[in-house]
């Protein structure tokens, strides 16, 4: 058997051939160095999303601390605000027996009893059955 001679290149094919495969070399690395920087982007990114992901829990930590504070105390004042609620009721329906009573007096006795209506100072607090006195300091009052 007798071996196929090889073929035989002439100089500049075997140039040509060199600067195919240098061409290659530098592609490949070229393409390494594109690929490396590119897990670098990636990972760089995927730090920046874990870090904000855990700033987002602190964040979230400190609102939820926040609202269950102000569910605490929205639930206090309700609760005294029935309280009060309910403390007018009594009150009213304490003044309306006083005056059925007062009422009750006036007839059996003949005689007027009258007693001004004192304003509600929650209702109308401009309104206060005392008006405001300006108060006058004097030089005297200062001195020890």
């Amino acid at each position: 058997m007798s071996s196929a001679p090889a073929p035989q290149t002439s100089g500049s094919e075997e140039d040509a051939q060199l600067m195919m495969d240098e061409r290659k070399r530098k592609r490949m690395l070229s393409n390494r160095e594109s690929a490396r920087r590119s897990r670098m982007r990636k990972q760089q990114h995927l730090d920046d999303l874990v870090n904000q992901v855990a700033l987002l829990k602190e964040e979230n930590s400190q609102i939820s601390m926040q609202i269950n504070l102000l569910t605490q105390q929205y639930v206090r004042l309700e609760s005294e605000n029935t309280v009060l609620r309910t403390q007018v009721m009594e009150l009213t329906d304490r003044l309306r027996s006083l005056n059925s009573l007062l009422h009750l007096v006036e007839e059996l006795s003949g005689m007027s009893m009258d007693i001004p209506e004192i304003p509600d100072p929650f209702l109308k607090p401009w309104q206060l059955p005392c008006p405001a006195q300006p108060i006058m300091a004097s030089a005297e009052m200062f001195q020890c």
